[in-house]
């Protein structure tokens, strides 16, 4: 690592690639997993580049297909780490697809990855901090916070030795199931 800091724009990495049928699924949409394998690789790109090391997807987190995507679309990926901590970094990816024709531009997925850096024997290694230029790259490192607060807090709870399924049983009525659990679980 040569920097200790790093701007946004340092890492900032876009791609565009042209969807074809190959790329479709039985719909004839372009699969949702042929995208993010390539969010997978822009992610790795962004993080690499941002820490100078090889790097893993620890984890993805609010995937939403906002839109589908068309065979013959230019399908344009753009990625930016919006936060860091020790050994990892927090990748935005912002999909949109563009009718060649018309030249319509529809946002179809934001997304984010989590990365790790790591070394050549497997174990992480620090990476940049990283320097914020705007009130955007503020706000997105803030959101990040908030996102890995929550995810903490809600694995807290589920994951606590306290937690109790009755607590929750009630709330569960409104839903669209059926609770079938043998007596030894009630």
């Amino acid at each position: 690592m040569t920097h200790p800091f790093k701007t946004v724009d340092a890492s900032r990495v876009s791609i565009s690639q042209l969807m074809q049928p190959s790329h479709s699924n039985f719909g004839g949409k372009i699969h949702g997993g042929y995208i993010l394998s390539l969010m997978d690789q822009i992610a790795f790109a962004c993080a690499s580049k941002h820490s100078e090391a090889y790097c893993v997807t620890a984890s993805v987190d609010t995937v939403d297909f906002l839109n589908p995507i068309e065979i013959g679309e230019l399908v344009t990926m753009k990625a930016s780490v919006n936060h860091v901590g020790r050994t990892s970094m927090v990748v935005g990816i912002r999909v949109e697809s563009e009718n060649i024709q018309t030249g319509a531009i529809k946002h179809c997925n934001s997304s984010y990855f989590t990365m790790v850096a790591k070394d050549n024997t497997g174990n992480p290694v620090a990476v940049p901090g990283l320097i914020l230029n705007d009130k955007t790259e503020v706000k997105r490192f803030l959101k990040a916070l908030k996102r890995k607060e929550t995810k903490q807090n809600r694995l807290q709870e589920f994951n606590s030795t306290s937690f109790s399924l009755d607590a929750y049983i009630e709330v569960l009525k409104g839903y669209n199931i059926k609770i079938d659990l043998p007596d030894h679980y009630q």
